[in-house]
């Protein structure tokens, strides 16, 4: 197994940045694709990034594409979401998650889940 936390919410103004990490601890982080989900109050879950075991394979919803980037350093059992350009519609609880099998969008792939961290973006 293998436990996530996500660490670097808070508030921010529109047009500024943040960069979330999801540390791990357990089993040999390199061994999990790893990504990012986002949930606004009222909505459903929302898949905002991916990334593969290795770091090579990148993926992003559309609506952060070109602000956002995930990044890992296995080395440090840690995952990075760098958000620039924040918005309001960016305002959400993200949480990151990890699975040993899947890359991919949907959140039904992975096996393991951090507790989120607010992220609030002021117009």
């Amino acid at each position: 197994q293998v436990q996530l936390e996500e660490i670097g919410g808070g508030l921010v103004q529109a047009g500024g940045s943040l960069r979330l990490s999801c540390v791990a601890s357990g089993r040999t982080f390199s061994d999990y694709a790893v990504a990012w989900f986002r949930q606004a109050p009222g909505k459903g879950r929302e898949f905002v990034a991916a990334i593969t075991r290795s770091g090579e394979m990148t993926m992003y919803v559309a609506s952060v594409k070109g602000r956002y980037t995930i990044s890992r350093e296995n080395a440090k059992n840690a995952v990075y979401l760098q958000m620039n350009t924040l918005k309001p519609e960016d305002t959400a609880v993200y949480s990151c998650a990890a699975s040993a099998h899947y890359y991919s969008r949907d959140a039904r792939d992975y096996d393991y889940w951090g507790q989120g961290t607010q992220v609030t973006v002021s117009s």
